[in-house]
């Protein structure tokens, strides 16, 4: 098969998904056009210079509806003869975006691909396009369907994660994300978003709270236990999957559960030839991809078995990997990771994650790769993996290594 290389990593800066963040006014379809244009001038691309554009964005109805991947190739400056394909698979989307890309390359269907994703959670509220798993209760019945609070809390009962447990991770997602900002860690990567007079927007992950400490996040209360408690019984639900639990454990809250952002990233994939033709050098090679499917209840736990296959197929060890990247959806998401693969906190999210500057749904898996290769270049490592959980039970996962 053909490798398959990432030529470039660019993301927006994640905005407050609200109407008073900086991105509010500013809608899907411009800011993806804007990652695109960025894609495209930093590349030199011109004319029909990649085969599509893979675009992930989970909530797909109104201004996210149709095939916005298509709608931001028009509404770029890329090509028009350019097509566009949208796809959804939760909070994975946009690293399955670039798995696809990828993927493609290394079958001979294509020489380039951009491959990113979007979402606008200040504008285009999660859940507001339904979902079989949540409203259908045939369904939601025979998987015993819970909220993905609900199942970040079973995680945490389950595996023994205290409340403090679930904090202090927060509060050192917090200190590594002011950290890599302070160092200029994202600079490589990051675009200015700017308004439709060119005038700049803004420049940094505006959700972050770097003073935040333990005094303050035990102060909050728990963000799902009424929610479990209350009818219709979410916290029955889970028992009667799990009845070796004698109850939930509530331990998450907004503090260490990742915050509701808006924000875009792309990557450019492409094989040898593609980098040739437009005078680009390679930076990663996407080794391996990985998918599976999980237990829908808990829903959450997906980065374990996922890991487990990538690195299976690829014939490796988890002491093989330098540096990871494990969406940081709740706190008991990346606790779970390190105690199931026994790997010290040194060497995941190093420089901070969801919980500090926001998770946008369907970019944050193409934000996650680009930020794990910037920081393979800026620490002189050289094989990392990027891994998410996924809702209604899924887990995706990428690895990559410099060339």
């Amino acid at each position: 098969m053909t490798d398959a290389y990432i030529y470039d990593a660019v993301r927006t800066p994640r905005g407050k998904g609200r109407k008073d963040g900086a991105l509010h006014e500013v809608t899907s379809l411009r800011l993806s056009a804007q990652v695109l244009n960025a894609i495209k001038d930093r590349s030199g691309l011109e004319g029909h210079a990649v085969e599509d554009v893979i675009w992930g964005n989970v909530t797909q109805v109104g201004e996210q509806g149709g095939c916005l991947a298509r709608s931001a190739v028009l509404a770029s400056d890329l090509d028009e003869s350019i097509p566009g394909l949208a796809i959804n698979r939760f909070c994975a989307s946009g690293l399955e975006a670039v798995n696809l890309a990828a993927n493609q390359v290394r079958g001979g269907a294509g020489a380039g691909y951009i491959a990113g994703g979007v979402e606008m959670m200040g504008r285009v509220a999660m859940g507001s396009d339904g979902a079989a798993i949540a409203v259908d209760p045939s369904l939601a019945m025979e998987s015993y369907f819970v909220p993905q609070g609900i199942s970040a809390d079973i995680i945490a009962t389950e595996y023994g994660f205290s409340r403090d447990d679930a904090d202090a991770f927060a509060v050192e997602s917090q200190k590594r994300a002011a950290a890599a900002w302070e160092d200029n860690r994202f600079a490589q990567s990051m675009l200015t978003v700017r308004d439709v007079n060119g005038l700049p927007i803004l420049d940094h992950d505006e959700y972050m709270r770097p003073g935040t400490d333990m005094q303050a996040l035990g102060a909050l209360k728990p963000s799902f236990k009424e929610m479990g408690e209350a009818m219709p019984g979410f916290d029955k639900i889970a028992l009667m999957k799990y009845p070796h639990l004698e109850r939930v454990n509530h331990i998450h809250h907004a503090g260490n559960s990742s915050g509701i952002v808006d924000g875009a990233g792309a990557l450019l994939i492409g094989n040898k030839a593609f980098g040739e033709a437009h005078g680009l050098t390679p930076r990663a090679r996407i080794r391996a991809t990985a998918k599976i499917g999980t237990d829908p209840t808990i829903m959450l736990t997906g980065p374990v078995p996922a890991t487990q296959k990538i690195l299976a197929e690829s014939g490796m060890e988890i002491g093989d990997i330098d540096l990871f990247e494990v969406n940081e959806a709740f706190s008991s998401v990346v606790l779970r990771f390190m105690q199931a693969f026994e790997v010290d906190h040194d060497r995941v999210n190093v420089n901070g994650g969801a919980i500090a500057m926001g998770h946008p749904l369907g970019a944050t898996g193409a934000i996650i790769l680009g930020t794990l290769l910037d920081e393979l270049e800026r620490s002189g490592k050289g094989t990392g993996l990027a891994t998410l959980c996924i809702a209604s039970g899924m887990g995706a996962a990428t690895i990559i290594e410099r060339v």
